[in-house]
């Protein structure tokens, strides 16, 4: 986000101290406001001291505070809240009025305004200011974006008086129908607006301008803050969770928001007429390889941008190509891809109601007729086909001929380095093993991507990427996902239960591999079912594999491998 110089500065990090310690130093903050504080600056301090816990469940606590005495049932919120409505202070009274208006909960304001009326009825008085916080004048709003559609920037420029200030927020479109990336309020908005024109002018053809309503503005910023909440780990910018709170304020300053678009999902005929379009007016062969490549085009559109899903875009290519390639091999999150890429006839009518983490036993029975090989003429068909839906879907959306000339070079750019790139098939099979069909494939995948979930390690000061078919190489993979032990291998003295655990693990993580026993596959799933995460369920099959160890006369450790079947056999 630009200009960074006009961007409001960021406080300098904590140091770790008690939960109550982090409160003291809100406290104090707020004591040293002054009888006559600039109202944006109360708001940026509370919506920084907020943003330090937007995303932490309920019984967590800010990264900066390592206090373990924290009320599991009650958020961080409204902990502050009940601690500062014990201090009978102007510094407390600054803060519960400030955060009455800026929580982001409605119980949390509530909670505020009764606790500042406590601190007032005790005959201190309330802050000259409280009546102004976020009280603001909306005076415009623009957006400036790519011409592809994949990012905007969104200006709000809102003003105290004759003081303006700009909320600058950053959205992407290839999430969630348009997702908050960043958000950041700055000083001089109206230099920021100037920077928009000159790029606009100076860059008609990749670069767009328009002046939106507030209330358009308003469903774009609360529609992307939301879609952004709504994700488990959402990659934001460093000052997403500084300004969030604010960001929230602000659009309730804003007009009432126009209705959010309503999308109708392209249903199973539509898409395919869309392929049959775009094979008859392209310049690409017609093949079944080439109507499974852009079937698939067609089905990520519909599933991450239902709204405009021909849209075609950098960003948007990328990550369809990362889709289809699963590069970082973090398996069990992608599966689905993973199918989709080397089974590629698999019936993607449902995919927008499947859920994002599938199991392999739950795929679509057309995936059990898979020809093994087909994915090779997919892969081979790709950058054909991908470059021809470039052209034909720019065209299509009026993008100027220097718009789509720039695309399909960043394209080229891409499909180089796709080629270059391992896919999953490559990374976890070494070429001898066979398979009857696609499902057997598939389940083979899915046993050694759970494995080993990554195929990156830290060695020393860099990530390096490992060979897991390589015995030696995949006990790297287990040592590396141990990092408190690294510095200790290196010596000779690194021995008992730590060195035990490590040897289990690996063991486990080899049987896995090669799928023998069975048995112990076979308990994992059993285990994965029951809701265990990876490390708890090595842990547990570890813990099985060790109580069958004796040891021996030449100081080795063996096991009975119909007695370890059986025990295996025993998890439930």
């Amino acid at each position: 986000m630009s200009p960074v110089s006009r961007v409001r500065k960021k406080n300098a990090e904590p140091t770790p101290q008690s939960l109550n310690g982090l409160f003291k130093d809100i406290l104090r903050d707020f004591s040293s406001l002054g009888a006559d504080p600039d109202p944006l600056e109360v708001e940026l301090l509370t919506s920084e001291v907020v943003g330090q816990w937007w995303d932490l469940p309920v019984g967590e606590v800010p990264a900066d505070a390592d206090d373990e005495a924290v009320d599991e049932e009650l958020p961080v919120g409204l902990e502050l809240i009940a601690f500062v409505s014990r201090k009978i202070t102007p510094g407390a009274a600054a803060l519960l009025a400030s955060m009455s208006v800026l929580s982001e909960t409605a119980e949390e304001r509530e909670a505020a305004s009764a606790a500042l009326e406590t601190v007032l009825s005790r005959g201190i008085p309330a802050p000259d200011w409280t009546g102004s916080l976020g009280r603001v004048t909306v005076v415009e709003c623009w957006r400036t974006g790519d011409v592809y559609g994949d990012e905007s920037s969104l200006l709000c420029i809102f003003g105290y008086g004759e003081q303006r200030h700009g909320l600058l927020a950053l959205l992407d479109f290839n999430e969630l129908g348009g997702r908050v990336r960043d958000v950041v309020v700055i000083d001089a908005p109206e230099e920021v607006l100037a920077d928009m024109r000159g790029q606009a002018a100076s860059d008609g053809d990749l670069v767009t301008l328009e002046q939106v309503s507030p209330g358009r503005a308003r469903q774009l910023l609360a529609d992307g803050l939301a879609a952004t909440d709504a994700l488990e780990e959402p990659e934001v910018g460093e000052d997403y969770a500084r300004f969030r709170a604010l960001a929230l304020n602000r659009c309730q300053a804003l007009p009432e928001a126009e209705p959010s678009p309503v999308f109708e999902e392209l249903s199973d005929e539509d898409r395919d007429a869309i392929v049959e379009e775009f094979l008859s007016s392209a310049d690409v062969e017609d093949t079944e390889a080439a109507r499974v490549c852009a079937r698939l085009i067609v089905d990520f559109g519909c599933e991450n941008e239902p709204g405009d899903p021909l849209r075609v875009g950098p960003e948007k290519i990328a990550r369809f190509l990362e889709m289809i390639l699963d590069t970082d091999t973090d398996a069990e999150a992608d599966t689905e891809e993973d199918v989709d890429e080397f089974f590629p006839d698999l019936d993607e009518s449902g995919a927008s109601e499947r859920d994002e983490l599938v199991e392999l036993d739950q795929l679509d029975e057309e995936l059990e007729e898979f020809e093994g090989e087909l994915d090779e003429d997919f892969q081979a068909a790709l950058p054909e086909v991908l470059l021809a839906w470039t052209q034909w879907a720019g065209t299509r959306a009026k993008l100027s001929e220097s718009a789509v000339a720039m695309l399909l070079g960043t394209v080229e750019e891409y499909l180089e380095e796709f080629d270059r790139d391992d896919t999953a098939i490559d990374v976890y099979l070494d070429g001898s093993e066979e398979f009857e069909d696609a499902g057997e494939l598939a389940a083979a995948l899915d046993r050694r991507m759970f494995a080993i979930p990554s195929v990156s390690t830290d060695i020393g000061d860099e990530e390096v990427d490992l060979e897991p078919t390589d015995p030696e190489q995949r006990r790297l993979l287990v040592i590396g996902e141990h990092p408190e032990y690294h510095e200790s291998l290196a010596d000779d003295t690194f021995d008992g239960e730590p060195r035990m655990q490590l040897a289990l693990k690996t063991a486990i993580v080899d049987q896995l591999w090669d799928n023998e026993p069975a048995e112990t596959w076979l308990a994992a799933q059993r285990l994965r079912e029951k809701g265990l995460e990876r490390d708890e369920i090595l842990d547990e099959l570890g813990g099985v594999l060790s109580g069958q160890l004796r040891p021996t006369d030449a100081e080795e450790m063996r096991f009975d491998l119909e007695d370890y079947r059986r025990a295996l056999d025993a998890i439930s």
